[in-house]
Order: structure tokens, then sequence, then C-alpha cells
């Protein structure tokens, strides 16, 4: 899912080009929604009595409070996730506005205008802004195996580190529904009532959504989806596999374009370079494109690429977004399926190149 990162091409430069190419950092002090009570135990409806918090991430590190944490950091996309559930962050980093003040697509349904923003741009990361928070945890996803933390600089991790306690979810090489689920359980360590009428439902709509998706995909086997992402200079086409969105779509049997193994070295397996000259390389009857400010949209090459205003599937109007980086709630999740879902069942069969 990632792009292209300054001085990281391996899953950082690769979330850029599997899906996006500039990241944010953004950061804010995110407060749980629900502070009646401290939370070691739940009560009904998702409270807390007061006691100690402690949570095991995907590190296999447990992050420990002696209270459950209101002053909550997090990378924007974690923190739009807890807000589904309730969980109000203070804080946050990573794309949170666009250039125009805006709410980036990341922030799903967070009012920006009352977050401190950390850092918005890759590589911005204000320590000072975030020690003045008082944070009681951070929290951001995580991209490869070594456990780096999404978003947090790696020059000044110490003193960020050091300031609060962390909590690592994984994304990387697993399916979608694993991310889905770890949230769901930091949001309700956090104080979430997850078994209210609103979460039960996204989760039974995030369900059908995949079960739709896997009924669409057997009845649509011709399909072949591209999965891209685009800069100034190259176009980036993505594999199935070490994207959580991409590996759930392969399991429900989505016909993705692989690219070769060794076409992916340079990117540590997550996506090819291709040069614009050369992107109509792949047959594609559905194109995905990278949903992220960071990355081109499709808008702006139908003016700019002519090889790309040429691509069959362009002509066809069979171009859709990806969302690179999800909001992994089930409300947030269960329309990527959806749209999926429609896009491949209302997709035609283009001819090959000659």
């Amino acid at each position: 899912m990632p792009h292209s990162r300054p001085s990281q091409l391996s899953r950082r430069g690769v979330l850029a080009a599997g899906g996006a190419l500039g990241l944010t950092a953004v950061l804010a002090a995110c407060g749980s929604g629900k502070r009646d009570g401290e939370k070691g135990e739940k009560t009904e409806g998702g409270a807390a009595k007061s006691g100690p918090w402690s949570f095991k991430d995907d590190r296999g590190e447990t992050a420990k409070r002696d209270a459950t944490p209101k002053n909550i950091v997090a990378f924007t996309g974690v923190a739009a996730a807890l807000f589904d559930y309730g969980i109000e962050c203070k804080g946050v980093f990573g794309p949170t506005k666009t250039k125009d003040g805006k709410a980036d697509v990341q922030a799903g349904d967070m009012d920006v205008s009352k977050l401190t923003v950390i850092g918005n741009e890759w590589g911005r990361f204000s320590v000072e802004k975030y020690a003045s928070l008082a944070p009681d945890v951070l929290i951001s996803t995580m991209f490869d195996a070594k456990g780096t933390l999404w978003y947090v600089p790696e020059e000044p991790s110490d003193k960020i580190l050091e300031l609060a306690p962390s909590v690592g979810i994984s994304v990387y090489d697993r399916q979608m529904t694993q991310p889905l689920q770890r949230i769901l359980a930091l949001a309700e360590s956090l104080g979430a009532d997850v078994k209210s009428d609103k979460v039960v439902k996204a989760k039974k709509r995030f369900e059908d959504a995949s079960e739709r998706l896997r009924g669409v995909a057997k009845a649509h086997k011709d399909i072949k989806v591209l999965v891209g992402s685009a800069s100034q200079d190259l176009f980036y086409v993505s594999g199935s596999n070490l994207s959580a969105d991409l590996e759930y779509f392969k399991a429900l049997g989505v016909n993705i374009i692989e690219p070769p193994e060794k076409a992916k070295k340079g990117s540590g397996g997550w996506f090819e370079n291709l040069s614009w000259e050369n992107v109509d390389q792949y047959d594609a009857d559905l194109i995905m494109m990278d949903n992220r400010t960071s990355a081109l949209q499709p808008a702006v090459l139908d003016e700019s690429k002519p090889t790309w205003r040429k691509l069959p599937a362009v002509k066809a109007g069979q171009v859709i977004p990806r969302v690179t980086e999800p909001i992994f709630s089930y409300d947030k999740c269960a329309p990527i399926l959806e749209d999926l879902a429609d896009a491949i069942e209302k997709a035609k069969k283009l001819k090959k190149r000659a």
C-alpha cells in the first residue's frame, strides 16, 4: 500500500508506490471519548473501571499505564479508526490536512480543526508539540517486519518513544481482517463499546460486503484488475502481496495483475516501477488508482500523460480509486469492498493490446 518515501524504499517506498507517493506526518494526542472510568477492566457498555491498563501490540510488546490512556497520540489513519469506535484523539501525525486546510482522505470523519497536528508531512514530527500534550500512549501502524512505527521519524525516535508507551498495529503481509480485529481490540481496551448497535451493524455490513465481493469475483474471473499509483516520473504497479487490502481482495478471488517478483525487487517486493512510456505493459480491464493526496490523481493524468489516456481501461472509463491506506474500522472498510464489487460487476472485458 505504501508508496515512495524519501531514503526508504522498502515498505515506505512501497507504500508510496503501491498506493501513494509522498506521505505526511501528523501527530496529535488522542483522548478517549469515554472517560467515566479509568479502565483496567471494562464494565457493561464499554466504560471502564479504575485500575491499570495494558495492551499487547503486534511487536509482542505490552504498553502499560496506571489508568486507561486519555491523552492518546496516533497516526492519522489509526485515530480515524478509533474515532469510529467513539475514541477521540487529541493529536495526530500523518496526512491530516490538505494544502487548503480541508481533511485529508486518511482523516476519515474526524474534525481536523480540533486536532493538534504534530506533523502533516513525511519526516515532520514536532517532538516539542508532542511532549506538550503529555501523551499517555503513542499509536501507529507498521508496514514492515521490523516493527517500525509508521510516520514516527527514525532520527529522534528515541526521544519520542521515551515520552510515553507505544502501540504498533501491523498492516504488513496480512489480510485486512487482521488489523480490523486488532484495532477493534485496541479500541475496546481504551473504553469503546464494541457491542453497540453501530459497531455490530458495521461488522455485519463488512462481512456481507466480503461475501458479495467473493461472489462477484467468481462470476467475473476474466476481469483483470491493475492496482496503480502515479508520480510525475513513474507509474507504480502493485502486486497483491504485502498490502492488507490487496491480500484480502486476492483471497476473495479478485483477479489482480501481478508484476514479476524480479520487477519488484527494488521496492522491497511491493511494486514495479514503470516509466510513462511503458505504462501500457499490462492488459487491464479495470484500474484501481491510489487515492492518497501524495499520488497524482486520474484527472491530472488525463491532462498531462498521453500514454495514460491511451490505456484501454482509461478510454472505457473503467478506473476507480484505491483506498491505499484504509482506515481500519468496519465502518470504513465495508464500502471499499462494496465499491470494488460494483466496479468489477459493471466492467466490460476489454480487447488485448495488439
